[in-house]
């Protein structure tokens, strides 16, 4: 969506001042072909796994990257992006109101950000303890009442580190397996919130295939008492036919289409 306030032209990706060749040239050619590289693993992923009614969405995580990144993904037809620092994904939200982006939060969060994310954010995808699931309930009142925002798609985080031995290396946040019943409860009776689905990062050191066969067995479970509950927010750039394979809905990728993190100065 176009906002003409903002000073940009219909259809147009760029700010003022900012010429359409800025955001041209080498960078956009290198993201369009790592964009239709990735597209293509996921095509392929889909076929195998006999699920082109239902394929998964694509969320860019574009952490550490510049915001003219991002309207650059958005030229070449990207919708969704991912951010896991919550000052990162305000400035880049902030810069780039006319693209209508739907803004995932993806990184673990801490309490007193909810009222940061909420303002932003479409989804929070890493919601591990009750205390935040309570901050962001609260925080949702207030911006509701606000600007009158839809609800906000919250995914429980779950750890799957004992499928590596339980080592701490190999942990990569999460609420454990049993306590996601009672913390879907209290997402579920929270006015503003959505219960969206349960999300994993596969451990370190572990087969990410049995990995992502346990969340998908754990979305099961969430789902026969929360039918709406069916996202399955897995996979990144290393694993993500192994995800579509075990039902993922959501995936995450970022250096597979954006490349190495930038130096930061």
């Amino acid at each position: 969506m176009t906002k003409q306030s903002d000073g940009l032209d219909a259809g147009s990706t760029t700010r003022p001042g900012e010429s359409p060749e800025a955001l041209e040239g080498p960078r956009l050619a290198q993201l369009g072909t790592n964009l239709s590289a990735v597209r293509r693993r996921i095509d392929a992923a889909v076929a195998a796994a006999g699920r082109q009614g239902t394929p998964p969405r694509l969320i860019v995580v574009t952490k550490f990257h510049p915001a003219q990144d991002v309207r650059r993904l958005a030229a070449l037809g990207v919708t969704d992006v991912g951010e896991n620092r919550d000052q990162e994904a305000v400035d880049k939200a902030a810069q780039l109101p006319d693209l209508g982006l739907r803004w995932h939060f993806i990184g673990q969060l801490q309490s007193n950000k909810a009222k940061s994310v909420v303002k932003y954010a479409g989804a929070v995808h890493s919601v591990d303890r009750p205390g935040l699931a309570a901050a962001l309930a609260k925080a949702m009142a207030v911006e509701r009442d606000r600007t009158g925002r839809p609800p906000l798609d919250c995914f429980i985080q779950v750890s799957l580190a004992e499928d590596a031995g339980g080592s701490s290396a190999a942990h990569r946040g999460g609420t454990a397996p049993r306590d996601v019943p009672a913390l879907a409860e209290q997402l579920a009776a929270a006015a503003g919130l959505r219960l969206a689905g349960v999300m994993a990062v596969a451990p370190l050191g572990a087969d990410p295939a049995a990995a992502f066969e346990k969340l998908a067995a754990i979305s099961g479970r969430l789902g026969s008492q929360f039918p709406d509950a069916t996202g399955i927010s897995a996979g990144m750039s290393q694993d993500l036919e192994q995800a579509i394979r075990f039902g993922a809905t959501h995936l995450r990728i970022g250096s597979d289409i954006l490349g190495p993190r930038p130096d930061l100065r």
